[in-house]
């Protein structure tokens, strides 16, 4: 039976296959948010790349649209994940870091891949996404606010 909140929040049911009978809902979310950040990171480091070389391949069309569908099915998945954890922010706790983590690293990456008026600017701006984009795992895997202290 399908949940009032759509298809994605509904119980396994036992029409299901064996493989997905074994993982519940915020499993599944979560393994489709985990994959949606490898893609996007992998995205921003190869479209950093070819920018930094002057590739005209950072004007494709492909290079434009899909970056922007990985990162809604990310929001997506971790507004799915944040519904099935029942999570009330404090702004004392981990995700609340990860989240001003995840917006200093679109505030770096808007500058590394678009506003960065020069090759160097965007360059350091490059490496300070990928710091920050660490700090973001590091605390998704260790649940603390400061992973490396």
């Amino acid at each position: 039976m399908i949940a009032p909140l759509g298809w994605w929040f509904a119980p396994i049911t036992r029409d299901m296959s064996a493989r997905f009978q074994s993982m519940d809902s915020y499993q599944i979310i979560k393994n489709i948010h985990v994959s949606c950040a490898g893609l996007s990171i992998a995205g921003f480091v190869l479209r950093s790349v070819w920018m930094l070389r002057g590739s005209p391949c950072v004007h494709h069309r492909l290079t434009r649209v899909v970056p922007h569908l990985i990162d809604a099915t990310l929001l997506l998945s971790a507004l799915g994940l944040l519904y099935l954890s029942t999570y009330r922010p404090n702004g004392s706790d981990w995700l609340t870091f990860k989240l001003m983590g995840v917006i200093l690293y679109i505030a770096f990456g808007m500058v590394a891949l678009r506003a960065g008026s020069t090759t160097g600017q965007r360059a350091i701006a490059v490496t300070a996404a990928l710091i920050v984009f660490a700090y973001i795992v590091a605390v998704a895997l260790t649940g603390q606010r400061w992973p490396f202290a």
